[in-house]
């Protein structure tokens, strides 16, 4: 089971999507958000993106760069692992939105190789909108050389939260993968059919890595009373699966314009460890 490092460079897309308040306001709406303005059609600036929507839209792009020849036989070894999004404008509804992946770094790490795929967004005008560095692990797969482009200098995550307080709880239903997949648009049957998920070496099916940080993003923002529309930048890695239904906690801390974040699963173990968001105005 191998991969080779020129697998960095490929490219997908870009793909072309048309972001609508009725997507903006179902992502919301699997979350259980309560801020009005998530579904408030009438402002003036259209319903307000939940600031890890740009989820939405990244997937279809990754499923082309994910199934190039040198990875698609791994596939049911990736694992999602670490995610670095920035937010340069929250997307708005009416926005005619292009995202565009590429592999920008593959290294040797202990449990297998680690890939990094950005996916870069931009507007009807070129202006860039979101940047994410999406890091998977491919479980026991060796990498036969690293690999980076010039651009990749990907920032270390930020340290554990230390002084950590309670800053919120998360009651996942035991049907949340499926809504969230359906509201989404974000479908792998890992988080849907038990009888996949089972085959791929699961014991039932999991939540999705992104809807518990987004779920976790909300109870950290309602806590400290920061505002979504201000996430400029979230950052975690991811250290643990969720069975459903599931109670999970958020623990954190705020410093002026940044939020460091956990959250652990029934057990009291991190299944997102060294999340961070950062504010601006």
């Amino acid at each position: 089971m191998l991969i080779s490092g020129d697998i960095v460079g490929a490219q997908a897309g870009p793909l072309e999507h048309d972001i609508d308040a009725r997507w903006l306001m179902a992502y919301s709406a699997a979350l259980g958000e309560g801020d009005p303005r998530c579904y408030d059609t009438a402002a003036p600036g259209g319903v307000l993106a939940h600031p890890l929507f740009p989820v939405c839209y990244e997937w279809p792009v990754s499923r082309p760069i994910r199934q190039i020849p040198a990875l698609r036989d791994h596939f049911p070894r990736l694992v999602h692992a670490e995610h670095d999004l920035v937010v340069h404008r929250p997307p708005r509804q009416g926005d005619r939105l292009k995202t565009a992946a590429r592999i920008v770094s593959a290294e040797q790490r202990k449990p297998g190789a680690f890939v990094v795929f950005r996916f870069e967004t931009r507007d009807d005008r070129g202006a860039p909108v979101t940047t994410t560095d999406f890091g998977v692990l491919y479980r026991s797969v060796v990498l036969e050389r690293p690999g980076r482009t010039q651009d990749a200098a990907l920032p270390a995550l930020p340290p554990a939260p230390e002084g950590v307080e309670q800053m919120g709880e998360i009651r996942v239903a035991a049907n949340a993968a499926h809504v969230y997949t359906e509201c989404a648009r974000i479908y792998n049957p890992i988080h849907t059919d038990i009888a996949h998920a089972r085959a791929a070496g699961l014991p039932g099916i999991i939540l999705h890595g992104t809807a518990t940080l987004a779920l976790s993003i909300s109870r950290a923002l309602a806590a400290s009373g920061a505002d979504p529309a201000h996430v400029r930048r979230v950052q975690c890695r991811f250290t643990g699966m969720v069975l459903m239904p599931a109670t999970l906690a958020v623990l954190g801390k705020r410093r002026e314009s940044s939020l460091s974040f956990e959250t652990r699963g029934p057990a009291g173990d991190a299944v997102i460890s060294r999340g961070r968001i950062e504010l601006g105005g």
